[in-house]
């Protein structure tokens, strides 16, 4: 019997980048090129003498600026929260065990963004290489069922144990709407171009006042406020057959959280 044994080393990433420096910068990495003429100094509160101060160092311009269909709210009065903008992966590190010929294994993690005080997200994902051992003995990407056929943007069914390869499917709050339910997988796209599995629009809390006939009483909110943790789970998927070599077989996935204001 040949032994397959699968790991999973997963990284997560943030979109958050500080600096020092005020002058014009280009903050880059082997992924990532953001460009930009100011960056903050610094952004804090101030207290003393019962007054509170909301102050930002080294932005040009602390406002709201509206134009052409664009809305743009540049300085630290805009996205400081008590309740900062996370994300989570429960487990990083996935060990699928030994995988058997024609039988698919399977292992899971999940997924936690809070989203704090932004108004909108996404997560993306991507490997950064084949899953394969250090030989470079690899496994292929699934194509799903014969007649089914998935790609890195488009889940579809893969049930039978001929199908073989290496997938993932996503199940929970605000993944896309190609995984209808627990059959349905992609391959996973490269790490230079991922692709987005949650993203919500608008996820700023819904409490709306309501009218109040004595002005000496504050308004009590109504709606029903969001969840500020979304979560869903991503399942990892392989299926081999007896031609495939034995070994242990790796990759790293990637995952980008973007919170936007």
């Amino acid at each position: 019997m040949k032994k397959i044994v699968m790991f999973f080393f997963i990284t997560l990433n943030f979109s958050f980048l500080t600096t020092n420096c005020v002058n014009a910068i280009d903050m880059q990495s082997s992924q990532y090129k953001i460009q930009m003429s100011n960056v903050n100094s610094g952004s804090d509160y101030m207290t003393g003498s019962g007054s509170r101060l909301s102050m930002t160092l080294g932005q040009l311009a602390a406002e709201e600026f509206k134009s052409n269909g664009y809305l743009l709210k540049a300085g630290f009065q805009y996205i400081n929260s008590i309740i900062p903008f996370s994300f989570s992966i429960s487990n990083t590190n996935i060990d699928i065990g030994t995988v058997l010929p024609n039988t698919p294994a399977t292992g899971a993690t999940t997924l936690t963004v809070s989203f704090g005080s932004s108004g909108e997200y996404q997560v993306t994902v991507g490997k950064e290489t084949m899953l394969k051992t250090f030989t470079d003995d690899f496994i292929p990407d699934t194509e799903c069922d014969s007649g089914y056929s998935c790609t890195i943007s488009s889940a579809n069914q893969w049930t039978t144990t001929s199908a073989l390869g290496f997938g993932y499917n996503m199940s929970g709050t605000d993944i896309t709407a190609d995984f209808i339910d627990g059959d349905y997988f992609r391959p996973f796209s490269s790490s230079t171009s991922p692709v987005i599995i949650m993203s919500n629009s608008n996820v700023t809390l819904n409490a709306t006042p309501t009218p109040n006939p004595n002005p000496t009483i504050p308004a009590l909110p109504t709606g029903t406020p969001r969840d500020i943790y979304h979560e869903s789970t991503i399942t990892f998927k392989v299926n081999v057959d007896a031609n495939q070599q034995a070994g242990t077989y790796q990759t790293v996935i990637d995952f980008v959280a973007t919170p936007s204001y």
